[in-house]
């Protein structure tokens, strides 16, 4: 069995390709044949020591959030899954990942793929569906008719962000770079703004703002409010107030939407993608030996619209 791992904290170059032994399984415990791993932003930054702060690594670590596969076997006491079930894998960020031929995973960790939808598009939407889907429905506030501006909307969570914002009657701007702004028109965007062109600054009166960026796009956010809107924020930079309680100094509300692994908001984003209510954003797919190349992209800002997969199988 092949795997990604790293030993230690540092760049890309410090992914290596493994042969590991198959192990047999324990109660409770699902084999999965992998077939697709996203790689994420979370996934450069945990290997870079970037967020050692924040999450305790044990090491050699197989890097990978979430992924896509099939059960080939199951252990003791399993119910609800069975050989040849095709699933959608959740990984803790500081557990055994995803960049690999197999996991052995817990039934928690796993949701049944829908029979219409792909193994890639699957893999694309559970850590980015996750993501979006808590942001929009428990975080935020929305109402059909709302003004939102959404930053980073070409990117593998923001794109999501926005169809379902479209979807809910929500009017939407979103920020991308000025070579992505008909992508994300295409997802559904009213107007959409480059910021390597255009200032966001300008807006006024929106009723929420979704804030995938951090730093001083954070910052510059609450002028684009009206009293009593909402940011709602979900990134990994640095949100930086100074101690100061700016929501309250400007009159709107801020949401950290708290994303954590459940069942629920993957399945509801994979139904819906099942029937075309959003459409599933796959930026490029690589075979799982090219891991650095992945990572040096992804680290690059080369991935900018929706999600960068590994194939695993």
């Amino acid at each position: 069995m092949i795997a990604i791992q790293y030993d230690r904290h540092g760049g890309p170059e410090v992914l290596e390709v493994v042969a590991e032994p198959a192990r047999d399984l324990g109660p409770g415990e699902i084999r999965v044949a992998m077939r697709y791993a996203s790689v994420t932003p979370l996934d450069w930054k945990l290997r870079s020591g970037l967020l050692r702060a924040h999450f305790e690594l044990t090491f050699p670590k197989v890097p990978g959030r979430d992924g896509s596969g099939v059960v080939t076997e199951t252990g003791p006491g399993i119910e609800g899954f069975a050989p040849g079930d095709r699933v959608c894998v959740m990984a803790a960020p500081a557990g055994r990942g995803t960049y690999s031929e197999e996991r052995i995973s817990l039934a928690s960790d796993l949701v049944a793929i829908p029979p219409l939808l792909g193994d890639g598009e699957a893999a694309s939407l559970v850590n980015a569906g996750l993501s979006a889907h808590v942001a929009v429905f428990a975080a935020a506030r929305i109402e059909p008719g709302m003004t939102v501006l959404v930053h980073a909307g070409s990117g593998a969570v923001g794109g999501l962000i926005v169809q379902l914002l479209k979807n809910a009657g929500c009017a939407v701007t979103a920020t991308c770079r000025a070579a992505n702004r008909d992508y994300v028109r295409d997802l559904g965007a009213d107007r959409v703004i480059a910021y390597d062109e255009e200032d966001f600054g300008v807006l006024r009166d929106q009723d929420l703002v979704f804030d995938l960026v951090g730093g001083e796009t954070h910052a510059r956010s609450y002028q684009v409010l009206k009293k009593g809107g909402q940011l709602v924020w979900l990134v990994a930079a640095p949100i930086v107030d100074h101690g100061v309680d700016r929501g309250a100094e400007h009159g709107v509300t801020v949401t950290r939407a708290m994303i954590a692994d459940a069942h629920e908001p993957v399945e509801a984003v994979l139904s819906m993608a099942e029937r075309g209510e959003i459409r599933p954003q796959i930026a490029d797919v690589l075979p799982l030996r090219e891991a650095e190349t992945a990572h040096r992209r992804m680290q690059a800002g080369e991935i900018s619209r929706g999600r960068l997969l590994l194939r695993t199988g």
